[in-house]
C-alpha cells in the first residue's frame, strides 16, 4: 500500500520481491487509516525497471479494512514476472503476499500532523526457484506523516526494509508527496521517494531518488476512482516505476469522518483534500 507499494514495484535479476505498494498510486505512504466499518479494493498493474531488468506485475488486487479506530488491516496478493534486459529467463506467476496493519498514534490538530506506522510483513507465497520471490519472510518498518490544509494535503516519511536473504541487502526507504484536488473530478500530485542499494540479487544494486507524478480520477467520488503514475530516477542508479489501477470503497455511513458529511447541510462544504484515494474520505456506495 504502503505496499504499502510499499515502498514500490521491487525486481531483481535473480529473484523478484513482492510488490512493495504504499499510497497508491504513489510510492510515499500515508498515517492515516481506513475509518473504522469501511473497506477498499484495489485492482492494479505496475511496473519497476532498470537497465538490468524490467518487472512488471498484473493483476494485483488490494483489500484494506477499517477494523479499529484509527487502526487498518491490509492484504497484497499479486501476480507479476520478471523479464530481464540481456541474460536470464523470463517467468510469470504468483508473488510474495503482502500483510500489515497500519496504525495512527496522534491525530492531526491545527498545528500537529498525523502520525502512524505501517508495519508489513512479506510472506513467501512465490517461487524462489523461478525468481517469483524472496523465498524468506521480510518486512518493512516505516513511520509516516501527513497535514491537511484546504484543497492542499502533504504526507511522507521513511523506514526500514530488512530482508535476510543470499544476496539481498536490508535497507532504508524514504519519501514525500504534495498533492492537490484541482475541481470536483482531480487530484494531482507529486513525490522524491528514495531507497537505499538492495543486493546482489537486484537490479537496485544502488541507491535511487526518483521523481513520480500522479494522481486520481473520480467516477463516483469517493467510491470509484481510476489511480495513476509515472516517474524515472533524477538521482542515482536509472529507474522507471509505473501504476495503473481502480479503486472502490464503501462501508457504514453510521462510522467514522463520513458521518459527519451525511449529516452536514445542505450546501455546506466537503473536504475531500485527503488523500484522494479515500483512507479519511470513505463514503458508503449507495
Amino acid at each position: 500500500m504502503r505496499g504499502a507499494m510499499r515502498d514500490r514495484l521491487a525486481g531483481c535479476t535473480l529473484l523478484l520481491p513482492a510488490l512493495a505498494l504504499a499510497g497508491p498510486p504513489f510510492q510515499t505512504d500515508d498515517p492515516e487509516p481506513v475509518d473504522p466499518g469501511h473497506y477498499e479494493f484495489y485492482i492494479f498493474s505496475g511496473v519497476d525497471g532498470t537497465a538490468v531488468e524490467t518487472d512488471p506485475i498484473g493483476p494485483a488486487f488490494e483489500f484494506n479494512w477499517g477494523a479499529l479506530p484509527n487502526t487498518q488491516l491490509h492484504a497484497i496478493l499479486s501476480f507479476g514476472a520478471i523479464v530481464p534486459a540481456s541474460v536470464g529467463t523470463t517467468a510469470y506467476g504468483l508473488l510474495d503476499t503482502e500483510l500489515g496493519v497500519k496504525y495512527r498514534f496522534v491525530q492531526q490538530s491545527k498545528y500537529v500532523p498525523d502520525i502512524g506506522t505501517f508495519p508489513m510483513i512479506e510472506v513467501p507465497t512465490g517461487s524462489y526457484a523461478r525468481g517469483l520471490g524472496v523465498g524468506n519472510t521480510w518486512y518493512k518498518l516505516p513511520i509516516w506523516l501527513q497535514k491537511d490544509w484546504g484543497p492542499w494535503t502533504t504526507y511522507g516519511g521513511g523506514g526500514y526494509e530488512v530482508v535476510n536473504q543470499v544476496d539481498y541487502k536490508s535497507f532504508p526507504y524514504a519519501g514525500w508527496l504534495l498533492q492537490r484536488d484541482i475541481g470536483e473530478k482531480w487530484t494531482l500530485g507529486a513525490e522524491l521517494w528514495y531507497h537505499g542499494p538492495e543486493g546482489l540479487a537486484t537490479p537496485q544494486t544502488q541507491s535511487a531518488t526518483l521523481f513520480d507524478f500522479g494522481g486520481y480520477y473520480y467516477f463516483r467520488k469517493p467510491a470509484l476512482q481510476l489511480l495513476f503514475a509515472l516517474g524515472h530516477t533524477v538521482v542515482g542508479q536509472s529507474e522507471t516505476y509505473a501504476y495503473f489501477g481502480l479503486y472502490w470503497t464503501w462501508g457504514d455511513k453510521g462510522t467514522g469522518r463520513q458521518a459527519g458529511r451525511d449529516e452536514a447541510a445542505p450546501g455546506t462544504a466537503v473536504d475531500w483534500s485527503q488523500t484522494g484515494r479515500g483512507p479519511s474520505s470513505v463514503a458508503a456506495l449507495d
